[in-house]
């Protein structure tokens, strides 16, 4: 891992302000708030009915009921963003030094957003985009969803959107969210009315955020041309539930080899390590609440 230095990216003069780069936000946590969890995780149980209730006539016998509980455990993972920097730093200028380091967490907590969802949504290790099926099994919306979704069209995405929420409805759920991949907004924007103008314009120009009432977020993490089916993830979103189980914004570590680089002991080399951690978890508690809308009618299933 090479190390941020000073002579190479420092002024002579230091100055205050920063431009971060870092992209990055979370659909998921913008349809569900998060929720703490234990470091032992966390059990919610679905309680269900699955036949109505009955009428019992005068005298009559009353029927068998047939109700269940089942328990979805969330728990928590483990994941970290670090680097190593010129120990230069830590003579920088105070102020200089501490609107790095803020830079650093709020760069964090941006990424921290795109990889709940390319962890819930797609099951992949966020860092090298291919599975991680021994950390997160089939915790994932790609794999639970599969069997239901709705093959995309980029000529009538609106009516694609209406099939996924008749899945819902019949499932007797209600969406309240739609996470959409950019490329199906665009669709949607393009779509023209009878008297040739936008059929939806809320959808042009990147600024949707509702459809009819229902929340909408386009993000590059639901599904892209090259790296997902996916299109759209609607749903009832009260059946998700995510949250922290404890954040560690940024620590500055100046000794031994934390990040088993190459580069040997920090002391060793003048540096020192900047890391950023969290235990997060997520659970998905009645796949019936949601339905993908995808490319071929398929996710790309990464287990």
């Amino acid at each position: 891992m090479s190390a941020l230095s000073m002579g190479s990216l420092f002024p002579k003069e230091l100055v205050t302000e920063m431009f971060s780069k870092v992209k990055g936000h979370s659909s998921l946590a913008k349809m569900a708030p998060s929720e703490p969890v234990p470091f032992t995780g966390k059990d919610y149980f679905t309680f269900q009915f699955d036949s109505d209730v009955s009428i019992v006539g005068e005298n009559g016998a009353k029927p068998a009921g047939d109700a269940s509980i089942d328990p979805v455990t969330v728990k928590p993972l483990k994941v970290v963003y670090q680097s190593r920097v010129s120990d230069e730093f830590m003579t920088a200028a105070e102020d200089y030094r501490l609107n790095v380091l803020k830079e650093f967490a709020a760069a964090f907590a941006k990424k921290m957003g795109a990889a709940l969802d390319k962890m819930a949504i797609h099951g992949i290790n966020p860092a090298t985009g291919l599975p991680a099926t021994a950390t997160i099994g089939n915790n994932y919306f790609d794999y639970v969803c599969a069997d239901t979704a709705i093959t995309y069209s980029g000529s009538a995405p609106d009516d694609n959107l209406e099939s996924a929420i008749k899945v819902l409805e019949d499932n007797e759920y209600a969406p309240n969210g739609i996470a959409m991949a950019p490329i199906m907004r665009g669709a949607m924007g393009a779509m023209v009315n009878n008297a040739n103008g936008a059929k939806y314009p809320g959808f042009q120009f990147g600024g949707v955020s509702d459809l009819n009432g229902i929340k909408v977020d386009s993000n590059i993490t639901v599904g892209s041309a090259s790296k997902s089916n996916d299109r759209a993830l609607v749903g009832d979103f009260n059946a998700f539930r995510w949250g922290y189980a404890k954040q560690i914004p940024l620590e500055v570590i100046e000794y031994g080899n934390p990040d088993n680089s190459e580069a040997g002991d920090l002391k060793g080399h003048n540096q020192v390590l900047l890391r950023s951690e969290a235990w997060i978890g997520w659970g998905i508690l009645d796949k019936n609440a949601f339905c993908l809308v995808c490319k071929d009618g398929t996710p790309i299933i990464t287990t």
